[in-house]
């Protein structure tokens, strides 16, 4: 429209030219010179140029604003068909009440296919194999609500998983590419990965410098448990609903914090300990074994990087415990022990160094590489998805009148940083992830 205003008044400017010459030659009272015919005959030709441009336009616009219309009006139809299709809320599926009657219905459907609970079917996984939009292969996902739940149950029994920093992924995505600093000194040169600031004279050249980047990448691994429920205890939803929760609930918790520990990285997370990223504090010179001293303590605080100091905990095997309370703080020719209490009958204060102690099963017996752990696990990057998917089978142990039950999470983590830290002063490296060297 604003071509078609334009060429209006370049038309009216030639018309006026035209007629201008024309005016001339009346005042003049002559003939048109063979110059002034010519003249005449470029405008003439300018104005059918320009008629035939705006007609060309206006046939386009026509046009455009038809095509228009007709889409509009088929937007409009295939909204409203969408809305009449849609079920309305009062028709819609009541939701499981609890766990256990979805488990129920999920074996009835396996009996009896065509007899499936309408209730499945709103949240069917796809039964094609490897399919993106159902992590599981086929069977039925744990309705919206109890999935959650027992995500949220998971972390609350895995001491470690829980603290870490997780990210959820989509349902088109397979893992996480994550662009971080590769930073491993913090001397001059090497920070940020590379970033070094001058002081410059006047007038002086100025030298560049840039940030160093890696790429943490992480693809979602499968954590599965198997579970056989009675014919029994399927009549009795609340108690299978109980038991597989908490069943399953505790144990892919366990193999979480273990797999945090001592994973490889292939085909699960990648573990802390053993890690390039990881610190190991080397025992005392004649240090017996099977022991933790405060000299052992006190270099594997001295270690720790300052910003995590205030998130990082104790994590021991509950066989440390003698060796902690025993330990003492040489002063003068005599010594104090490190856990004050006036008896033994009250309870040792439940920090070193001032973080918290924590006892997990997944620690090494004392004197063992992983029996004292002082860890940040918010400096422990994990991936999830879609949280725990169940597949049944009523054919896998028939004759014991049982119906199994496959459960799937999908996750994978590793530490953030890939080395340890050389710090800006002084040769000892930090790290979020501190251990003790075996003491044989």
């Amino acid at each position: 429209m604003d071509r078609i205003t334009t060429l209006r008044a370049e038309r009216a400017a030639v018309v006026a030219k035209g007629m201008a010459l024309l005016a001339k030659a009346e005042t003049d009272k002559a003939r048109l010179t063979d110059e002034q015919m010519a003249e005449s005959d470029g405008y003439k030709a300018e104005i059918k140029a320009i008629d035939y441009e705006m007609s060309t336009l206006a046939a386009f616009t026509s046009a455009h604003e038809a095509s228009e219309r007709q889409r509009e009006e088929a937007t409009a139809q295939a909204t409203q068909a969408t809305q009449a299709a849609k079920p309305k809320a009062d028709s819609l599926p009541t939701p499981f009440k609890s766990f256990g009657e979805q488990l129920k219905a999920v074996q009835m459907a396996a009996i009896n296919p065509h007899a499936t609970d309408s209730r499945l079917l709103e949240i069917q996984a796809a039964g094609t194999g490897a399919n993106e939009a159902a992590p599981s292969d086929g069977g039925f996902r744990v309705q919206t609500d109890f999935s959650g739940e027992l995500i949220k149950l998971v972390h609350a029994a895995a001491v470690l998983a829980g603290k870490t920093d997780r990210t959820p992924i989509g349902p088109n995505s397979n893992g996480l590419k994550i662009n971080a600093i590769d930073e491993t000194s913090r001397v001059d040169g090497s920070r940020w990965g590379s970033v070094l600031a001058y002081w410059t004279s006047e007038g002086a050249t100025l030298t560049a410098s840039r940030p160093k980047y890696r790429q943490i990448e992480l693809s979602l691994q499968k954590l599965t448990g198997l579970y056989y429920a009675t014919d029994e205890l399927l009549m009795d939803t609340t108690a299978l609903g109980a038991e597989a929760t908490t069943a399953f609930t505790e144990e892919f918790g366990f193999k979480l914090d273990d797999a945090l520990l001592r994973g490889t990285g292939a085909g699960m997370p990648l573990g802390v300990l053993g890690h390039a990223g990881t610190v190991s504090i080397t025992k005392e010179t004649n240090q017996t074994a099977a022991t933790i001293n405060t000299e052992n303590v006190q270099k594997m605080y001295a270690r720790m990087i300052a910003s995590s100091m205030s998130r990082a905990e104790w994590y021991i095997n509950q066989d440390c415990w003698p060796a902690l309370f025993q330990m003492s703080q040489v002063v003068g020719l005599g010594g104090v022990p490190v856990f004050l209490n006036a008896n033994m009958a009250n309870a040792p204060f439940g920090t070193l160094m001032g973080r918290p102690i924590t006892p997990i099963e997944q620690a090494s017996t004392v004197g063992t590489v992983g029996d004292i752990i002082f860890a940040d696990f918010a400096q422990y990057k994990m991936i999830e998805k879609g949280g725990i998917n169940a597949d049944s089978s009523i054919h896998v142990a028939f004759l014991t009148d049982e119906t199994v039950f496959r459960w799937t999470l999908r996750t994978d983590g590793q530490p953030k940083r890939n080395a340890a830290l050389t710090p800006y002063k002084g040769t000892n490296t930090l790290s979020p992830f501190i251990t003790l060297a075996t003491r044989a």
